[in-house]
């Protein structure tokens, strides 16, 4: 049964990043239809909205998206569009995979670990945030429920069982956020009783971010609150080489929407030279997502051979001469040989 993509191509850099990843995805003979929907500073001009009616249906029809990045402009009565598609279809476990490839600027060669990111509650609500008329004080709330920990730290073990993983660790500040971080470690401790095969550990943020750098051999699974997610998500990006080798997953229980977590970069669209790996590892979570392990795979491998082999062909930032083009022809040309 073929499915449909609702593909969402992005602002600056996301239409020729897109254009290679699909022409990836056609190599693996997926059987996929795609359907391209607007979003981002596109629509915005066209519709004088950032998410048309039509994308958002689209999306919620196909249960399955995959995006490029988008540009939220600055200024007030613009929200970022991430984070608007993340509560609109309840997206609430964000999943970035840090893993290393060859010829990267990295001082790692052999990271492999996911950071899940709880993705609709904590610090990054709208409501609870507001500003004293004199512009004197800030305020904002932090909002984590039971439910919301329950399910983020259950989506974690799921994972890491399903993936032969060893250990999950749960990041907190309950020594301090006693309130909404304790509560996310208090139903940490109870879910991870319920699997007794898989290591549990639970380390303060701070802690966690001086560890990673130093030790980051000792993560297998990292389950955490939405900000700290965010910072922590980054910083492993960081780890193997930099965003862009940085996939990101979000996961609903009726949709799921894959993406290159890094920004736009218009300073450098249509040059031809926007390294496309995180789009085609996103792609490659989404291929996982829909049961094509073996098909996921082989995007992994035909990147890791590509870096190994054919660095002319790849592009600036990963020491290549090549550009978005070439680097997706070498890509192909592996796969195909197969």
């Amino acid at each position: 049964m073929s499915q449909t993509i609702a593909v969402l191509r992005g602002d600056g850099i996301g239409p020729e990043i897109m254009q290679a990843t699909l022409r990836v995805l056609d190599a693996l003979d997926c059987g996929f239809h795609y359907e391209f929907f607007e979003a981002g500073l596109e629509a915005l001009d066209k519709h004088g909205t950032l998410i048309p009616k039509e994308t958002l249906e689209a999306i919620e029809r196909h249960r399955i998206a995959l995006k490029g990045p988008l540009t939220t402009p600055i200024g007030k009565g613009f929200s970022s569009i991430n984070v608007q598609l993340r509560l609109h279809f309840d997206l609430y476990a964000n999943v970035r995979p840090a893993i290393s490839f060859p010829g990267t600027r990295s001082r790692y060669d052999d990271i492999d670990l996911i950071t899940v990111r709880e993705n609709t509650e904590g610090a990054y609500l709208s409501e609870g945030q507001s500003m004293s008329e004199d512009g004197e004080t800030a305020l904002s709330s932090i909002r984590v429920t039971r439910k919301g920990s329950e399910r983020i730290v259950r989506y974690a073990f799921e994972l890491a069982q399903q993936r032969g993983r060893k250990k999950v660790t749960a990041v907190h500040k309950a020594n301090i956020i006693k309130s909404s971080s304790g509560l996310f470690l208090d139903v940490a401790r109870e879910v991870a009783k319920e699997y007794p095969a898989i290591e549990f550990e639970e380390m303060i943020v701070d802690n966690a971010c001086m560890q990673l750098v130093m030790n980051p051999h000792r993560f297998d699974v990292v389950v955490t609150t939405n900000l700290f997610g965010d910072i922590l998500s980054d910083l492993c990006a960081g780890l193997v080489g930099g965003l862009g080798l940085a996939p990101g997953s979000n996961i609903g229980e009726n949709v799921a929407i894959f993406e290159a977590v890094h920004g736009s970069a218009p300073d450098i669209a249509g040059q031809g030279v926007a390294n496309p790996c995180a789009l085609l590892l996103a792609a490659a979570d989404m291929l996982d997502h829909l049961g094509m392990q073996e098909k996921a795979n082989r995007v992994r491998g035909a990147i890791r051979s590509v870096l190994k082999s054919s660095a002319e062909q790849v592009t600036p930032d990963l020491g290549g001469k090549g550009t978005t083009e070439t680097f997706a022809d070498a890509l192909v040309a592996h796969i195909c040989s197969e």
